[in-house]
């Protein structure tokens, strides 16, 4: 009779193991972590850097707020470990089928292959740099040249008899690095307009009372910048003037040149709105700086992605390209630019 209720009490389990079994082993699908995206249908937008700076910290303030106007999730990524680390946060977007990217591309040339698969499986777009070569379908930005040329002729402005300079960036792989440069370079010298010019980094430039003496780059390591600028103001007792064209640059050089007792007397140009540079020019120790707009490279994406993850194509202009021009900011205009990009990411006190 025990034999008995025992088979009985065994049978009776089977089933009911198996039931619990199935219960444990639901797809993931039916989660309510998997099924919240399918709920509230938000379309899934990121924003990817070429790097950590002050400068995509405003851009990040922008596509925060065209996220919260067009009703997408956003996020903003910045690569610490330059491209390797670009390509594996790119990957991971593609893998999670984000439904819009907005990349920076560190090295467009070898980085075709990964955007181009990048553009067939989601809507690609560039921003800040472009990968004219690639897949994409838009780039939103400036022409990188002109505002070189911008910033050429606030080297002028400051040395007006001419002098020594020295160029400091991040790094050249970048299409948008190459065509500041150079632009850069040909305004100082007095050059006519030529976007295809191109002057070796390490090379010793003369003309129109100057003398470009290299460039010199850091990829992104803020350390190696600052000795970049050390090391050129050891070497150059006579240096004139340093030009920083990444965001970071200028205050690098700042930093350098505080050590050096030499504030005030070597005159410094700037590239971006990093708050050093913008306390600089209040200051007067600063001559001037070209300014980009990365909050309206963050607002302009998303909000062009949003359009073109909803299937509107229209938004795509025939040129492929929406300009969003530079502009010089010196001591007499300072106050109100920084005024309002303080509103803009909401640092407003």
């Amino acid at each position: 009779m025990k034999l008995q209720r025992s088979r009985l009490a065994s049978l009776l389990f089977i089933p009911l193991l198996t039931a619990s079994l199935l219960v444990g082993c639901k797809p993931a699908s039916d989660s309510p972590e998997a099924s919240r995206p399918a709920t509230t249908g938000k379309k899934k937008i990121a924003f990817v850097s070429n790097g950590v700076a002050s400068f995509w910290t405003i851009a990040a303030a922008g596509v925060k707020a065209a996220g919260e106007k067009t009703g997408v999730g956003t996020e903003t990524l910045m690569p610490v470990e330059g491209i390797s680390d670009q390509k594996r946060i790119i990957e991971d977007l593609l893998t999670r089928g984000i439904d819009g990217i907005a990349v920076s591309p560190i090295d467009p040339v070898n980085q075709t292959e990964l955007l181009n698969r990048a553009a067939r499986r989601t809507k690609l777009i560039t921003h800040d740099s472009d990968a004219p070569d690639s897949e994409r379908l838009i780039y939103i930005g400036m022409d990188n040249y002109q505002a070189g040329r911008l910033c050429g002729d606030l080297v002028r402005e400051a040395l007006p008899q001419g002098g020594t300079v020295m160029l400091f960036i991040g790094r050249l792989e970048q299409d948008n690095a190459k065509r500041r440069r150079q632009g850069v370079i040909d305004a100082i010298l007095g050059r006519p307009s030529n976007p295809g010019n191109f002057d070796p980094p390490s090379s010793l430039i003369e003309g129109n009372g100057f003398k470009i003496l290299g460039t010199l780059t850091d990829q992104f390591d803020r350390a190696k910048g600052k000795a970049n600028a050390e090391d050129a103001l050891a070497k150059y007792p006579d240096l004139s003037c340093m030009v920083g064209l990444f965001a970071y640059n200028p205050p690098l050089m700042l930093e350098a040149l505080a050590q050096a007792n030499k504030l005030g007397k070597v005159k410094v140009v700037a590239f971006d709105e990093d708050d050093a540079t913008l306390e600089g020019i209040q200051k007067g120790i600063v001559h001037g700086t070209v300014v980009q707009n990365p909050y309206q490279y963050g607002y302009k994406s998303v909000e062009l992605l949003a359009e073109l993850a909803n299937g509107n194509t229209s938004v795509i202009p025939a040129s492929k390209f929406i300009d969003i021009p530079a502009r010089q900011i010196r001591k007499a205009d300072v106050d109100e630019f920084w005024a309002d990009l303080k509103v803009k990411t909401g640092t407003a006190k």
